[in-house]
């Protein structure tokens, strides 16, 4: 079984400088990528503000819904909700989503987060999807990942596959290694240190080989920063890319992560 999966934050929809509507241009640019799950995070559930503003530009139907169209089930787990509206993080599949729960795991007023836990039923597995979003601030994400490792032991088993993906805002990279230990994770740019050799990656776990980094994905015009992340378990990784350049700025500040996984 494969699966192409994307993980990307959207911006809400809208351009990065101006909150100009890019969700229709966004449709497209997913459509194009062919996934057969997306993971998003910063989607619209709802912006009156945006809808009077832009009515001709604005669409109807949530962000998740519409982006979702006919080719794609999705489920919503609403995080921030403000007067005219709400935002939280998205899973599109082409396949049945079987169920879906959204966690809390804000860790204080100012930035609202959560964990949303959907099991997706695959043609050969049933696959168990976290879509992420972690806070700005360190002691909250190592706080948070200490929430994600919690549901993901409490609610998969160790021999079941399971992929999270996300924005985790882990710049420094200090939070994959919690995860490799703990959950038997790998995240899809280790294959890299993997494919120069078997010695390599022995060495580099040893403390004595190249560093194991995820892929810069912000801004997305020039990526530097190493945000987003996809980790799985029970997949190979058969490729992973960035899509950034030009026309990637003009969508969102975030440069999708695609990748392509075999299962086990």
């Amino acid at each position: 079984m494969q699966l192409r999966i994307t993980t990307y934050n959207i911006h809400k929809g809208v351009s990065s400088f101006g909150s100009r509507p890019r969700i229709h241009a966004l449709k497209q640019a997913i459509n194009s990528m062919k996934s057969d799950v997306l993971f998003l995070q910063e989607v619209q559930g709802r912006h009156d503000l945006h809808a009077l503003k832009h009515a001709t530009d604005w669409p109807e139907l949530s962000q998740q819904d519409f982006l979702a169209g006919d080719s794609h089930e999705c489920a919503y787990g609403m995080n921030a909700v403000y007067d005219h509206g709400h935002h939280g993080n998205a899973l599109l599949s082409c396949y049945p989503i079987l169920s879906s729960r959204n966690q809390n795991i804000s860790d204080h007023k100012y930035e609202s987060r959560g964990i949303l836990h959907c099991v997706v039923r695959a043609p050969e597995a049933e696959v168990h999807c976290f879509v992420i979003h972690l806070g700005l601030f360190a002691g909250s994400r190592k706080r948070q990942t200490e929430a994600l490792i919690e549901a993901v032991t409490s609610s998969a088993q160790k021999d079941e596959p399971l992929i999270i993906a996300g924005d985790f805002n882990d710049w420094s990279n200090d939070l994959s290694e919690e995860l490799r230990a703990r959950l038997g994770v790998h995240e899809v740019y280790d294959e890299n240190l993997v494919k120069r050799g078997f010695g390599t990656y022995i060495r580099q776990l040893a403390g004595r080989g190249p560093k194991i980094q995820p892929a810069r994905t912000f801004p997305a015009a020039m990526p530097f920063l190493r945000l987003d992340r996809i980790y799985v378990r029970g997949f190979k990784v058969e490729s992973a890319e960035v899509l950034h350049g030009a026309i990637w700025a003009k969508l969102s500040d975030h440069a999708p992560l695609v990748a392509t996984l075999r299962l086990k």
